[in-house]
């Protein structure tokens, strides 16, 4: 584990960021992880097959949720930027405070209230809205933690691999999610328990855990302007065109043409294995398990693999190349057999070796743009520049949710049916598979033409560093003079 952790003898000293700091960070995402990807991936599965509530209604109330946190999430990120704790801390205090309250909130997100529909919706946006609020709190203090771990690019870049290693084991462990419904409803358990048993473990537990990244130094300090406000702080964002193209490609990903997995696996798979019958639940767990342990593996070597090809943007590049080539072999591989669902989750493994590096290089070009911004401007914007991951990612989720939520009601999708064991109409079946394979490809396109007018200069970025390094020198002189006087 030890070479994993290699560092350029120039870093280490000054900016050099420990393990056990690294750990905890990592660690903190993983619980982050572990609510946030159980509420984007269970809450509108819940709504509709739980709460049995209208599909194109969910998907109106994610998408109004989903634009009240594109409003909140720059403010919030803005407000993070102007603010200077007594302590000199700058993100660390959301890191500890923000945590059980997003938990508790989570747990009551997955009660089966016996409501009228409108009751329902109600219910579910007061809380939702309440979650997406102080979650963009947390999350844009996390994740900026990156930008302001060290001065070093290299040793940012070390941190955002191994946070996004965290986060990504958070994704994982919410991934066995359907497996554990398969294994608790063979014990008698009902979808209603076993979706609050689950929201107590991985929402409240996962922000519990959360927590442990309160151990991680902020080593960047700059004082806030005093004639920055909050527009001052939103409009920073102008000069930083890095930061604006991965948001838009990452924006672009979310018109693809798709409904959520698990109705493919549910509806559509059923795998005989020997005398045995394999469940969709059971296939969908297998799936995500065997197709992403390429993907996990290669992410520990992300920044060596980066430094090979030429840096972070050829990942991003290859990653829809693959996607987009493999995709379309998928689709005519298909699923319907043993073998032929085998081939499926090997090629989709292939997908995931490039795809799972794809947040760590997002994570590692936009530290790196901060700098840049600073260097322009002499202000340092992690709070606005890290809220517009999450602004991205809501505004993508909000539009996949209109999407979807459509797709569900003109297909003809009945929740009853599923609860009471009853197959879905034909029209229904025959379109999840080419959503299912096919769809991603929409996004991918789109994201690949965005993405190339991105800039990633390995001179360029040291170039910054020094001057950097030497006006923090200098301003610190300065401040030092003053006191003596």
């Amino acid at each position: 584990m030890k070479s994993f952790f290699l560092f350029s003898k120039e870093t280490k000293g000054e900016g050099y960021v420990p393990n056990n700091e690294i750990f905890a960070l990592a660690s903190g995402l993983t619980g982050q992880n572990l609510t946030y990807s159980y509420t984007s991936s269970w809450l509108k599965y819940f709504c509709v097959n739980i709460l049995h509530m209208d599909p194109a209604k969910v998907g109106g109330i994610f998408s109004l949720s989903h634009v009240w946190d594109a409003i909140n999430d720059p403010i919030v990120g803005g407000f993070v930027d102007r603010r200077n704790y007594k302590t000199g801390m700058k993100l660390r205090p959301f890191l500890l405070y923000t945590p059980p309250f997003l938990g508790i909130l989570v747990s009551l997100m997955f009660i089966n209230v016996n409501f009228s529909e409108n009751g329902k919706i109600a219910y579910i946006l007061v809380l939702y809205f309440l979650f997406d609020l102080f979650y963009s709190f947390q999350d844009v203090s996390l994740w900026g933690m990156i930008a302001l771990s060290s001065p070093h690019s290299q040793e940012r870049s070390r941190v955002a691999q191994w946070v996004s290693i965290g986060a990504g084991a958070g994704g994982a462990l919410v991934g066995t999610f359907q497996q554990v419904r398969s294994i608790l409803t063979s014990f008698g358990m009902t979808d209603v328990q076993i979706f609050l048993i689950c929201a107590f473990v991985f929402g409240l537990g996962g922000e519990l855990l959360s927590m442990n990244a309160y151990r991680m130094k902020e080593r960047i300090h700059t004082e806030v302007p005093k004639d920055e406000n909050l527009l001052t702080s939103l409009t920073i964002l102008r000069h930083n065109p890095t930061l604006l193209l991965i948001s838009l490609a990452r924006f672009s990903q979310g018109f693809s043409p798709k409904v959520q997995n698990a109705y493919f696996f549910e509806n559509c798979v059923t795998l005989k294995v020997g005398n045995s019958t394999v469940n969709g639940q059971t296939a969908e767990f297998m799936y995500g398990l065997f197709a992403g342990i390429p993907g996990t593996f290669a992410m520990f070597f992300a920044n060596k693999i980066a430094d090979k090809i030429g840096g972070m943007k050829r990942i991003l590049l290859s990653s829809q190349i693959f996607a987009i080539g493999l995709r379309v072999l998928i689709y005519f591989v298909g699923y319907n057999s043993l073998p032929k669902f085998i081939i499926m989750t090997v090629l989709t493994s292939l997908i995931n070796l490039p795809g799972s590096m794809m947040d760590i290089a997002h994570r590692s070009l936009t530290s790196d743009s901060i700098d840049e911004v600073e260097y322009k401007t002499g202000i340092r914007s992690e709070g606005v520049s890290f809220s517009m991951q999450n602004f991205t990612t809501k505004m993508t989720s909000g539009v996949s949710s209109i999407i979807e939520g459509q797709l569900l009601k003109r297909l003809g999708y009945d929740s009853y049916a599923k609860e009471a064991g009853l197959a879905q109409n034909e029209t229904f079946i025959k379109w999840q598979w080419p959503m299912f394979v096919l769809g991603p490809v929409v996004g991918a396109v789109l994201y690949l033409i965005i993405i190339c007018f991105v800039k990633d200069n390995k001179e360029r970025r040291d170039e910054i560093e020094q001057a950097l390094k030497e006006r923090r020198r200098l301003l610190e002189e300065e401040k030092a003079a003053v006191a003596e006087q």
